[in-house]
């Protein structure tokens, strides 16, 4: 519910409304911490995967704190253009960018135990898919067709089941310890368990701000307890340095077709992601539909931030879906709000000591974390689904779009004979499921529901317009 002490309900409504500082500043900060933990989370998991992240021991841990720095300078640098905007860059709302989760199932094979080097490669397709996110607001409206609920919710949930098993190996240890006799110990799950039952104790008994960041405050309970059980190590903070600049080019540019490919494909669907955030906004702040400017402006924003985050080092960018709730929550649709927050972002990204703290905490109290957060993403992918109607046209599309993109996902090997760039992109999972349902969505004639089916489809439409009514 809107507090009305902050404003008029007509200035609440307004996205260039300013509320008076003293109450704007705590706006802007609980922005920040209801995207933290997922914002920083990608960079964390990329760098595990290629070897370079908690306890690998690693030469080039310190490369893992600069990912982090950067998760939090390009996450504000990007929140600034589509809330103080740059020209036809930005959608003048409080739309709140952070690291995106839908990339990492294709970063994942890209890297996989290759080491820091890995990661040139990868800031060529970010750099490339970036630019080519942004030239998509240009059609943005007329792509929308191929990417209907049965489209989206399929890869929304393909990301949930990518991720779900890096939560687990990291409530169990993580990487390093697998193959050992400590990986899975009672300690490390007793840890996870502890970030998993806070969590779920505070989003559903708190409420307010608690519910909202009840990811956070699981996790802080978790390092706490992990402190007391003497599984963090503060060695890192004092080699770490007080301020640091981003650095142009720091894992440089390396262009490969497989990074390339999967980068630009992705970007289809954080544009659509996007699209959606933005008429969650404006219907839950302002009660209205998103203009054609917003939405293309917003698109613009979202590529853009992501292409001058490869240039540095940091990873994709989108809008953040949680933060769309926080705007709807509290009803205030003051860009400025989200500004301030999007400073405290770039304030954070330039001292790595705040990176360095986030390092020490145990990948144990990170994997009780990423469990709840990414069964989320799972959960939201079935969400969009309950749109669909269920006739057998569309259980033909989703089972062979999901035993495909799964089943290679699963078992990479299935792929050893083809050459790189097709393997990379085909044992993502995400990308083959995707390209399978659209394909499939487009050709296949209307005709295969039967009589039955499409009498009942009438009807269920017929009612839904009649309740819309």
């Amino acid at each position: 519910m809107a507090d009305t002490s902050l404003g008029t309900p007509e200035q609440l409504r307004d996205p260039d409304f300013m509320p008076p500082l003293y109450k704007a500043i705590p706006l802007g900060v609980q922005h920040v911490l209801a995207m933290f933990v997922a914002n920083v989370t990608p960079a964390i998991i990329v760098a595990g995967a290629a070897g370079f992240g908690f306890g690998s021991g690693s030469p080039d841990f310190p490369n893992l704190i600069y990912m982090i720095q950067m998760s939090m300078f390009f996450a504000g640098v990007a929140t600034l253009l589509q809330t103080i905007t740059f020209g036809p860059v930005g959608a003048k709302l409080p739309i709140v960018q952070g690291t995106s989760f839908a990339f990492i199932p294709i970063m994942i094979p890209l890297v996989a135990g290759k080491g820091v080097d890995a990661m040139a490669a990868v800031m060529g397709g970010i750099l490339v898919g970036g630019l080519f996110h942004a030239a998509l607001g240009t059609i943005i409206g007329r792509i929308r067709f191929a990417l209907p609920p049965l489209v989206t919710g399929l890869v929304v949930l393909m990301i949930g089941l990518a991720l779900v098993r890096v939560g687990i190996q990291y409530a169990a240890g993580g990487v390093p310890l697998m193959g050992t006799e400590q990986f899975g110990n009672l300690q490390s799950w007793s840890v996870a368990l502890v970030v998993i039952f806070v969590t779920l104790g505070l989003k559903f008994y708190a409420r307010g701000m608690l519910a909202i960041s009840a990811v956070l405050l699981g996790l802080c309970t978790g390092y706490a307890v992990a402190f007391m059980v003497g599984m963090v190590n503060f060695s890192g903070i004092g080699r770490a340095a007080t301020f640091a600049l981003p650095n142009p080019l720091h894992f440089g540019l390396e262009f490969t077709a497989a990074a390339i490919i999967a980068f630009c494909a992705m970007a289809f669907v954080s544009a659509v992601e996007t699209v959606g955030d933005v008429s969650g906004i404006t219907k839950g702040g302002a009660g209205r539909e998103a203009t054609e400017r917003e939405i293309q402006g917003a698109t613009y924003a979202d590529g853009l931030g992501t292409a001058v985050s490869g240039l540095f080092g940091a990873l994709p960018n989108t809008s953040f879906s949680q933060n769309v709730g926080l705007i709807a929550m509290t009803g205030v649709m003051s860009r400025h709000v989200v500004t301030i927050g999007a400073i405290f972002l770039i304030c954070a990204g330039l001292f790595p000591k705040v990176g360095a703290v986030i390092s020490t905490i145990p990948i144990e109290v990170l994997g009780g974390g990423v469990i709840v957060m990414f069964g989320m993403v799972a959960a939201a992918g079935i969400s969009m689904l309950s749109e669909v109607l269920w006739n057998r046209r569309n259980m033909v599309i989703f089972a062979i779009a999901l035993s495909v993109g799964l089943g290679l996902q699963l078992e990479p090997s299935a792929l050893q004979h083809l050459s790189d760039t097709p393997r990379v992109l085909l044992t993502s999972g995400i990308l083959p499921a995707a390209a399978i349902a659209i394909i499939l969505n487009l050709i296949l004639p209307r005709d295969l529901v039967g009589e039955a089916e499409a009498q009942t489809e009438s009807t269920i439409q017929g009612h839904g317009a009649a309740l819309r009514k």
